[in-house]
């Protein structure tokens, strides 16, 4: 399914949505295609209609967030920028706990990295000290404003932007 990338009045990113989605808020005039998808959609009456890849809301909205990221094994992957934290892969990523759960580790981001299956194998049961491991960089929680830019930057947003003269 193709997804659609909406930005806020302002251009920063908000979320990706659904091509129809897309085509709704187009449709209603609550939004503006930057930048148009190669599939197009053949209606009945013969007209075609091309399915908007970035699109940038009219008016800006008020975005009122939560105090923190909040914690999902998808947003490690992201603020890891999908590598694993031992020796760098990118392939067979799994979440491991730094300080294992039965050792009284916690499931938070300063807990939890992106590690490939064959190092969250290595380690086990184990600390990265116990297990001879060492990560390359330290596990955190990152703010609203710091995760968004990391968003955009993997989801190449910022370069979408950068093209436009806005970012």
């Amino acid at each position: 399914m193709e997804r659609c990338i909406i930005l806020n009045g302002d251009y920063t990113y908000l979320n990706t949505i659904s091509w129809r989605r897309g085509l709704t808020l187009l449709m209603k005039g609550k939004a503006e295609t930057l930048k148009y998808g190669k599939k197009v959609i053949h209606c009945s009456d013969g007209t075609c209609i091309k399915i908007p890849l970035v699109m940038k809301l009219i008016k800006v909205i008020r975005m009122i967030y939560k105090s923190r990221v909040p914690y999902s094994k998808k947003n490690i992957m992201f603020r890891d920028n999908h590598t694993c934290c031992y020796c760098g892969s990118y392939e067979n990523l799994t979440i491991d706990h730094v300080i294992p759960i039965s050792k009284g580790g916690k499931t938070s981001f300063e807990n939890c990295v992106t590690a490939c299956f064959d190092c969250n194998n290595k380690k086990n049961n184990r600390t990265p000290t116990e297990a001879h491991m060492f990560l390359r960089k330290t596990p955190y929680t990152p703010t609203i404003s710091e995760f968004f830019n990391i968003k955009m930057r993997i989801l190449g947003i910022d370069k979408f932007l950068k093209d436009l003269g806005v970012y």
